[in-house]
């Protein structure tokens, strides 16, 4: 009964900023990692940023400077602040929640459009 639930997404110019955000809710779920993917049509899945219960972060090269990403493990969410956004950025963003020693768990997704 563990689910991801995101809000955020949608349409900004380049240069633009978003905030993801995903909560996920079920009675003792505790995620180790929290973090956010992405994929763009014709394309795999990508990590954009992983953070741990204990705040350690891991972004991919292609964000470093641009996107932060923070949890409130209180409240089980994790966000994604996006600033200086890219074309290229465009992509169906995933929420992901790992636990380490079991279940992982997915999003369904949240579309953001970065225009020229």
């Amino acid at each position: 009964q563990v689910q991801l639930m995101e809000s955020g997404g949608g349409l900004v110019q380049a240069g633009g900023s978003l905030t993801l955000s995903c909560a996920a809710s079920g009675m003792g779920f505790r995620p180790d990692v929290m973090g956010w993917y992405r994929q763009a049509p014709g394309k795999q899945r990508e990590l954009v940023a992983r953070i741990t219960r204990g705040g350690n972060t891991n972004y991919a090269e292609f964000v470093k400077g641009r996107f932060t990403i923070s949890r409130d493990n209180v409240k089980n969410t994790v966000y994604l602040q996006m600033n200086s956004l890219k074309p290229e950025d465009t992509a169906v963003y995933y929420c992901n929640a790992d636990q380490v020693f079991g279940t992982d768990y997915w999003g369904q997704g949240t579309q953001v459009t970065v225009s020229e």
